[in-house]
């Protein structure tokens, strides 16, 4: 099948040909740039409180809830938060608002949530 030819890359002023968006180097830089300016609360997830609920929480909740609505049995390996906490500390500590995910069902609902995929604040459907 062929591919599509290789463009500029989306950086301002680099002329490298790309199949993405970003060249190789500039991809990299960017993505740092997004995770810092848009996850300045990071350092929660680095506590020994979140380590310690993750696993608890994860012990209770072992399966996929996203999976499990489609009649899919799959281990959960992410605790997400369902409404997205943006740094408020009583959302990121309740326990009502979290949820566990296997690894394929969290990267798409937060890609969704964060607008990583161009559809800001659109729900994700399988």
């Amino acid at each position: 099948m062929p591919r599509k030819p290789k463009r500029p890359c989306s950086y301002p002023g680099c002329p490298e040909l790309t199949e993405g968006r970003y060249c190789e180097k500039h991809e990299k830089e960017m993505a740092r740039e997004y995770n810092r300016n848009n996850r300045t609360y990071k350092y929660l997830y680095n506590t020994a409180r979140w380590k310690r609920l993750r696993i608890q929480f994860l012990k209770e909740h072992p399966l996929c809830v996203e999976c499990g609505k489609h009649g899919i049995i799959k281990a959960a390996e992410v605790v997400d938060h369902i409404i997205p906490h943006k740094g408020n500390k009583e959302l990121f500590w309740d326990e009502e608002n979290l949820q566990s995910l296997c690894k394929e069902c969290h990267d798409r609902k937060t890609a969704k949530e964060d607008g990583r995929w161009g559809e800001k604040n659109k729900l994700y459907k399988y």
